[in-house]
């Protein structure tokens, strides 16, 4: 099973679910938002796996410095900001060949390694 991770190394949510996947002795790729910006497609295949709501983070601060609440989006514009501002996706981003899970969630990560 090949593992991606998507985030910011700094971020507690990341260190998390790598200690996870360490834990378990499982490979992974870890892609820093900061350094690649995912795609809008790419982005639209985790909100088709998990929903949008779950996927656009409205607690984080760039949500607040953009003012990004009063602007009511939809969520194909939810989707093309969090293309521009990757800091805008609820970390960490777990992509299996066919799974996507987002944030620290312990029981779906056992699921997705089959474990």
């Amino acid at each position: 099973m090949h593992l991606k991770v998507y985030g910011i190394r700094n971020c507690d949510t990341v260190k998390k679910t790598l200690k996870f996947l360490d834990s378990h002795d499982l490979e992974y790729e870890f892609l820093d938002f900061k350094e690649e910006k995912p795609s809008v497609e790419k982005i639209r295949r985790w909100a088709n796996a998990v929903g949008v709501k779950k996927l656009f983070n409205t607690r984080s601060t760039t949500y607040r410095n953009l003012g990004l609440k009063q602007l009511q989006l939809n969520d194909e514009q939810k989707i093309e900001y969090m293309a521009k501002e990757p800091l805008l996706i609820k970390r960490a981003v777990v992509e299996s060949d066919t799974n996507v899970v987002v944030g620290y969630d312990e029981a779906a990560l056992h699921n997705l390694i089959g474990g």
